[in-house]
């Protein structure tokens, strides 16, 4: 069984499984996708077998401990009864004594003569008021039948929840560590990961093991309308971008996949324009994205629209690693998103894989073979070979990816591609997210409005509808959308008129709202945005300079601020790499290279920074000081002043003051005083109180005096010194 099998029967994930067994079990050095040993599996079984024996064992002692308790709380009941009787007794003379017991007993059941509002006084309504704010307390106390655990506790704080809450809400709104609940939860037998919700039940037992009472409440429809579409949520197909070098047999593979001849309709065999295509499998529908390269992935991350969920990299096993291999990767894994690699045409003879997966290894994708945690399959485009383990591997990481949408409400999508066809006017084609499209519905796509004309599916079908994960073409449009625009339904056309009139009126400011991040404005951006991350796309001219430039930042000493050189190729900077840039918020540099015009233009439009260097050490320093802006200021104590003790007053409440003179500097109050006796510091602490004649001043200067209290010290003597000290950040240098 492997590490990720494990994982999702536990509901986990990968990385959070990984944890659990190197912290607690003692299992290291594993992968999401290594192979655990029977032993292994044992050690784990034994592990959580003997967290649930403690968790017994626990509750067992509580229980005994509480019993204890509640006989404990019982004993002074009795005395408690004894004197409610006396009074009663006491007061039983004041009353009528020529009473019988059924009278009194008649007395007490007959109800109160009835009050009207005018007549009950003000005194009355306090007590009615108040009465309430006591019950809860009585309540526990007195009355029987209540759990012992409830006796037993003090009264606790309420906290309203709504009982759907994932583990990363019930942190933040219990004020208690994601792992610490988690680890609750796990020595109690119960695996959930930072996004699951644990249940009602469980959300309950936290708050009373944290000291707190539970109260769960529904939320309003008409504040959260979200909620409901939340409640709906169904799991969708996985969304595959094909990447890799061309003529690598992407679009055969896919061809393959579908049993149709796409490829053979592609001028040349390659591919001109993005295309969508859904493939239904009886273990479950994939969604295909087969693009024309890395460019336009990344040109829909840098408009905003992350659509994939996986990307298939397919690398030649005649030709192995290629320069647009090592694009596709950078770009891949700059986007966060998991990798498969298909190593095509293993219908060939005489191949070396061994030596393909060795280059893969060197860009850290490593095989499971290999002790790594990449996923790779050895698959032949034109025979069919390893197109079924391809999908099987496809479906299985989409599950652990629990990817899921909204079927119901108005549709939500990404344009993938749009053009003018001759006879039926300008089409889009989309990719629907969430909600369902259906024909005759009015729309907005980037700055593009329309109705639905008709929806036609990748195999030229028509449709009425389409649901989450769908790709379809759609007819009606006023013009041609851009790739990587939002695709939203509306309610009218009315709406979609003042939805694109309000985007072309704030189109004007748009430049300087989607700037990015530059060395000059990286200290701001660090102070506003909390960033801790300088991401750089490095072009020299030689491959050795890479490693030069490389080896210089890692020397930079610093552990607290993350460099991160997500592309690094030999070359003049290019389009794809501003591109790259605008989608991670990165910085490129160049070493000895052109700037290429047309990338030049592409940056000015993307706001991204481009810097050009011809001395190795200048790049270097730039670097090194837009990492110091990055560092957090250190905290120190600054010497403001210093006072000579002229004089001790010993006051009535005993407490000292010290008569003193500003021999140098500033004394502050409420800054920190050490005070010094023969050249050794004695005590430290706040100056509480600092007067100048009788009254009390904020601070006192050079050859001024004053009278010094110090919090928690009264032995002042005569030729003390006080230094009074300020905190002050002061930036660090490396």
């Amino acid at each position: 069984m492997k590490v990720r099998d494990l994982a999702k029967k536990f509901k986990m994930q990968g990385k959070d499984f990984i944890a659990l067994l190197e912290k607690n079990v003692g299992i290291k050095g594993k992968k999401t996708v290594s192979a655990l040993s029977d032993e292994e599996i044992e050690k784990i079984d034994r592990y959580i077998e003997s967290k649930l024996k403690e968790m017994k064992e626990k509750e067992t002692r509580e229980k005994k401990e509480t019993e204890k308790k509640e006989r404990k709380r019982k004993v002074p009941e009795k005395p408690e009864k004894k004197v409610v009787s006396k009074e009663k007794k006491k007061e039983a003379p004041a009353r009528k004594t020529t009473k019988t017991k059924k009278e009194e007993i008649a007395q007490k059941t007959k109800p109160s003569p009835v009050k009207t509002k005018e007549k009950i006084t003000e005194r009355e309504k306090e007590k009615i008021i108040k009465k309430p704010v006591k019950e809860p307390v009585e309540v526990s106390t007195t009355i029987a039948g209540v759990k012992e655990e409830n006796v037993t506790l003090p009264v606790r704080e309420k906290v309203f929840l709504e009982g759907t809450e994932n583990i990363k809400q019930l942190a933040e709104k219990l004020k208690t560590p994601a792992n610490e609940i988690v680890k609750h939860f796990l020595i109690r037998g119960i695996m959930v990961n930072i996004n699951q919700c644990p249940g009602k039940e469980n959300i309950k037992n936290l708050c009373e093991y944290l000291g707190l009472e539970a109260e769960f409440y529904i939320p309003a429809v008409e504040e959260k309308p979200v909620e409901v579409k939340e409640k709906l949520l169904v799991p969708r197909a996985p969304v595959v971008t094909i990447m890799g070098h061309v003529d690598h047999g992407k679009t055969t593979i896919l061809d393959t996949i579908r049993k149709s001849r796409i490829a053979e309709k592609e001028y040349g065999q390659i591919t001109q324009k993005i295309g969508a295509y859904k493939l239904d499998t009886p273990k479950g529908s994939i969604v295909f994205l087969d693009t024309p390269g890395h460019e336009a992935f990344t040109a829909m991350r840098a408009r905003g629209a992350m659509i994939t969920d996986i990307v298939i990299l397919v690398v030649a096993a005649d030709e192995g690693i290629k320069p647009q291999t090592i694009e596709a990767i950078n770009h891949a894994r700059s986007a966060n998103v998991p990798i498969i690699v298909a190593i095509n045409k293993i219908d060939k003879p005489n191949l070396n894989l061994d030596k393909v997966k060795k280059q893969l290894a060197e860009h850290k994708l490593t095989p499971e073979e290999w002790g790594g945690d990449t996923i790779f399959v050895n698959v032949s485009g034109l025979t069919g070979q390893g197109i079924e383990e391809l999908i099987d591997m496809i479906i299985l990481l989409g599950e652990m990816l629990e990817l899921k949408a909204s079927p119901e409400g108005k549709a939500e999508g990404v344009v993938i591609e749009s053009y003018i066809d001759k006879t039926k006017g300008p089409i889009i084609n989309i990719l629907i997210r969430n909600g369902t499209l259906k024909t005759g519905e009015y729309f907005v796509a980037g700055n593009v409005k329309g109705k639905v004309r008709a929806i036609i599916d990748d195999w030229g079908r028509r449709l009425e509808s389409a649901g989450p994960s769908t790709p379809v073409e759609i007819l009606g449009g006023e013009g041609v959308a851009t790739p990587g625009e939002i695709f939203k339904v509306v309610e009218s056309e009315k709406v979609a008129r003042e939805i694109i009139e309000k985007m072309n009126k704030t189109t004007t400011g748009k430049e300087v709202v989607a700037r990015k991040i530059t060395l000059e404005n990286l200290y701001k951006e660090i102070q506003e945005g909390e960033l801790k991350e300088l991401k750089l796309i490095l072009k020299t001219d030689y491959v050795g300079t890479i490693e030069a430039i490389k080896n210089i930042i890692e020397k930079i000493p610093t552990k607290e601020v993350k460099i991160d050189i997500i592309h690094s190729e030999t070359g003049a900077i290019s389009e794809s790499d501003i591109l790259l840039a605008s989608a991670s918020n990165a910085i490129v540099l160049g070493f000895n290279v052109p700037l290429l015009q047309k990338a030049e233009e592409l940056a000015k439009s993307e706001g991204v920074e481009v810097r050009t260097y011809r001395i190795i050490y200048e790049l270097a320093d730039e670097i090194r000081k837009a990492v110091e802006g990055m560092l957090e200021p250190e905290e120190k104590e600054v010497l403001s002043g210093q006072a000579l003790v002229k004089k001790v007053f010993h006051l009535s409440d005993n407490t000292s003051v010290a008569g003193c003179l500003v021999v140098n500097g500033v004394i502050v109050r409420n800054s920190i005083a050490k005070i010094v006796r023969n050249g050794t510091v004695i005590h430290q602490g706040l100056i509480t109180s600092l007067k100048r004649f009788k009254e009390n001043v904020k601070e006192v200067k050079q050859n001024t005096e004053c009278g010094i209290g110090i919090e928690k010290f009264v032995d002042f003597q005569e030729g003390d010194i006080i230094q009074s000290y300020i905190k002050t950040k002061v930036a660090r240098k490396i």
